[in-house]
């Protein structure tokens, strides 16, 4: 098979290819690895709705933006972070400082 569209160093690498000159280097753990892996990717996705604060909406689709990636993907990476333990609240176990000036008073 040839192609217009291919310069003649990626020509030969499909020649090649298409000779069966090329064989794999991946271990058969490796490829259960990889194929648990692409079995992860294709799980069906649920659908959710979430009310939340226009100030954090915006605040979220802004830094989405930043990022270079739609927001709705964002707020999903975040969620998965968070689920896997991978992302935590950093606030959780610090003190509240209103609840020190309360027992002072």
């Amino acid at each position: 098979m040839t192609s217009d569209h291919l310069n003649k160093e990626e020509q030969d690498i499909l020649d090649a290819y298409e000779a069966g000159e090329f064989a794999s280097d991946l271990s058969p753990a490796r490829k259960r690895f990889l194929e648990d892996g692409a079995a992860a990717t294709v799980e069906r996705e649920k659908e959710i709705q979430i009310r939340m604060s226009e100030r954090d909406l915006s605040t979220l689709q802004r830094r989405a933006l930043e990022a270079g990636i739609p927001y709705q993907v964002f707020v999903a990476s975040i969620l998965h972070k968070y689920a896997s333990g991978s992302l935590y609240d950093a606030t959780a176990n610090k003190p509240n400082p209103a609840d020190a000036r309360a027992s002072r008073g």
